[in-house]
């Protein structure tokens, strides 16, 4: 299996700069799909980004368009989110995402997603 772990989260000021990580270990060997979702408290899930394993077609939510850039490396097996200009409404929990097969194309649903992090919190005050 795959285990996601993320880390970077934290409180932080509109306007503010963030990066948050993504660390995968286990059965990483298939060139996987990586995303991040968030999810405000009382609302659904939410995706943010996408990218695929040769990073070729990243794609973003419009809400963060501009604002945050995904990247990985996938000789450190890691997953990046830099969020850059924060507003209080991105205030959630953000979480890895990751699927279990080499599609080699980026989606936008939870469904396409077979592992996922335990996400990590950020909060941004005004």
């Amino acid at each position: 299996q795959v285990r996601l772990v993320e880390s970077g989260g934290g409180l932080v000021q509109a306007g503010d700069s963030l990066r948050l990580s993504c660390t995968a270990s286990g059965r990483t060997e298939s060139r996987f799909t990586m995303a991040w979702f968030r999810r405000a408290p009382g609302k659904e899930r939410e995706f943010v980004g996408a990218v695929s394993w040769a990073s070729t077609n990243p794609y973003y939510a419009d809400s963060v368009k501009g604002r945050f850039t995904i990247s990985r490396d996938n000789a450190k097996k890691s997953l990046h989110l830099e969020m850059n200009s924060l507003k209080p409404e991105d205030t959630a929990i953000y979480y890895c995402a990751s699927t279990g097969a080499a599609l080699g194309q980026v989606f936008t649903t939870t469904r396409a997603y077979a592992y996922w992090g335990q996400g990590t919190q950020v909060t941004v005050s005004s």
